[in-house]
């Protein structure tokens, strides 16, 4: 998932299933690129460590994925290599809000 953020640079990834709090690529999200015809772009630094800090965004995504269980990432937003938003559709948020006590 980080990778795929890093190597994507700018743009989105959409439809990506998460099962047992997974990220699952079969099958592969939609994903979109966002291009700038206006400047060339440089591949993120990290692409060629084997080890490197991770942003507090993604620790955030990986939190959000261990929470969720299953269900689908409709959107994720990728700026500079770094997942900024996220549009999330699960059952898991909000039902224990939703339950009404007996």
């Amino acid at each position: 998932m980080v990778r795929l953020c890093q190597r994507l640079n700018h743009g989105t990834i959409e439809d990506l299933a998460v099962r047992h709090s997974e990220p699952v690529f079969d099958p592969a999200p939609v994903i979109l690129k966002d291009v700038k015809l206006d400047a060339d772009e440089e591949p993120r630094p990290e692409l060629a460590l084997s080890d490197f800090v991770v942003s507090a965004e993604v620790v955030r995504l990986m939190s959000l994925l261990d929470k969720m269980d299953s269900g689908s990432i409709r959107h994720i937003e990728v700026r500079a290599g770094i997942p900024r938003r996220v549009l999330v559709e699960s059952q898991e948020f909000g039902a224990r809000e939703l339950r009404r006590p007996k």
